[in-house]
């Protein structure tokens, strides 16, 4: 049997891009190959769970659309599928007078991107948040929380209706481009189909490399290391609390995040991973590790970022320092409140210059649509990801 059209990975891009194709393609033969034994096991099962708003995105940029489009297509989705929901807004609390400078930008930046946000002043958020302190902040009503496994698997059983397959425990071990198809080897048997999406995550630039596609990037794995806080604390905070983001660092730095369980959890940091899908502390793959230090790339992103990055490592390797990143906003907090979380690891695309790779990157062949990075908000924005992916496999079928 020959499928019209195949994708390469279980997440939530994957699977939005898979359920977008079935959805137009009605009666097409559709198989999406996942190498874990259930679906969303690496980055959507391993967020914070939130859906952004949006805000720090240039205007006008692919992100900055992406987002917003996918934070409502994704609550109406939700809404639709039955899953819960809930918009508790965020909170950008500025401690300093520079961050109250970054502060001022970030609102106008807002209003171009059309999001809805609110000045406060320090006695404001005192009312609205007794256990956070601060010189002012700003509140982005639209932001909300939300369960992506349970949108990820909603997604798979619409592919699933539309007569998608959805092959488990499938690792693909080669790729091979022919005139008319594609042909897709797992380890225990080949596919053939004429179209093929990678949405590999973690592994996209190997499997891209798999494919022969010359690629000018490679995946630096960071490691997001999360704490829970004590339940005892639970009613810590209303908001989502998160920091006002220094435009010189490449990621966002500790927040506080209501989970749809009614818990807290505290992070996360970023730091350097030694292994792309191993999630204990200290976990090391040589392979992994043997990738970067030989990509140039590598060395040219960390060079201008290595004192922070230092402080990265003092706060995953010391919890009372990770107290201290969190008190600068919530001073109330202990080092009894906080209790150890499964971490996350985020699939970076580095380039040959150094460069973070900020937006998406794709990559095609003639039968072939790499997704060489998606970064955050993915999950946020994975259907309408999803509908470009599928508009650019279906346009070369008209």
């Amino acid at each position: 049997m020959i499928h019209d059209y195949g994708v390469i990975g279980g997440g939530i891009v994957g699977l939005a891009a898979a359920r977008e194709i079935a959805k137009a393609r009605p009666g097409a033969a559709m198989v999406l190959f996942e190498k874990e034994a259930a679906i969303s096991r690496h980055q959507t099962g391993h967020n914070s769970g939130v859906i952004h708003s949006g805000i720090y995105y240039a205007p006008g940029s692919f992100k900055a659309r992406l987002c917003r489009d996918g934070a409502l297509a994704t609550k109406l989705f939700c809404a639709e599928h039955g899953i819960p929901f809930e918009t508790c807004g965020k909170l950008l609390v500025a401690a300093s007078a520079a961050e109250l400078t970054r502060m001022e930008a970030l609102y106008e930046r807002a209003r171009e991107n059309a999001i809805d946000v609110e000045r406060i002043d320090a006695k404001e958020l005192t009312r609205r948040e007794p256990n956070i302190v601060g010189l002012a902040a700003l509140f982005v009503p639209a932001t909300a929380i939300v369960d992506y496994k349970r949108v990820s698997t909603a997604l798979a059983d619409d592919f699933k209706a539309a007569g998608g397959n959805v092959e488990l425990s499938s690792e693909v071990v080669a790729i091979e481009e022919e005139a008319d198809a594609v042909s897709v080897s797992t380890r225990s048997q080949t596919f053939r189909t004429r179209r093929l999406i990678v949405c590999g995550g973690l592994q996209a630039d190997r499997i891209a490399q798999m494919a022969g596609v010359a690629i000018s990037h490679q995946i630096v794995p960071f490691r997001g290391e999360y704490y829970t806080v004590n339940p005892r604390r639970a009613g810590l905070i209303n908001a989502l609390i998160y920091p006002i983001p220094d435009p010189e660092l490449p990621f966002l730095g500790i927040h506080l995040t209501r989970t749809m369980d009614r818990g807290v959890i505290v992070g996360p940091n970023a730091v350097l991973g030694l292994a792309r899908e191993k999630y204990q502390k200290f976990s090391f793959e040589a392979r992994d590790v043997a990738s970067f230090v030989a990509f140039p790339g590598f060395w040219r992103a960390i060079r201008p970022h290595w004192r922070s990055g230092l402080r990265e490592f003092r706060n995953a390797l010391s919890k009372r320092a990770y107290l201290e990143e969190c008190r600068k906003y919530c001073p109330s907090l202990t080092i009894e409140d906080l209790e150890p979380a499964v971490a996350g690891i985020r699939a970076q695309a580095v380039l040959r210059d150094g460069s973070f790779a900020h937006d998406f990157l794709f990559a095609e062949t003639a039968r072939t649509l790499h997704v060489c990075n998606a970064p955050s908000p993915a999950a946020t924005s994975a259907i309408p990801i999803g509908r470009v992916i599928a508009s650019k496999i279906l346009e070369r079928d008209k």
